[in-house]
């Protein structure tokens, strides 16, 4: 049985935690900055669980974490 490939994509954006969820980052912080206000901006630092619905999908790209 051959090995399967990681995709690369997901494993620069994809974290597993230790009780095996997959952490992410959170979108809408890279530009168009000056008009978001400064709470905002605090609050897209932060990461963030990705949701249940799609932890299959994960799982079939990062097979071996």
């Amino acid at each position: 049985m051959p090995k399967i490939k990681t995709h690369s994509g997901a494993k620069k954006r994809f974290k597993i935690s230790g009780k095996g969820k997959f952490i992410r980052s959170k979108a809408n912080k890279s530009h168009i900055l000056d008009k978001k206000t400064r709470k905002r901006k605090r609050n897209l630092r932060h990461t963030a669980v990705t949701d249940r619905t799609n932890f299959s999908v994960i799982r079939h790209m990062l097979p071996y974490r």
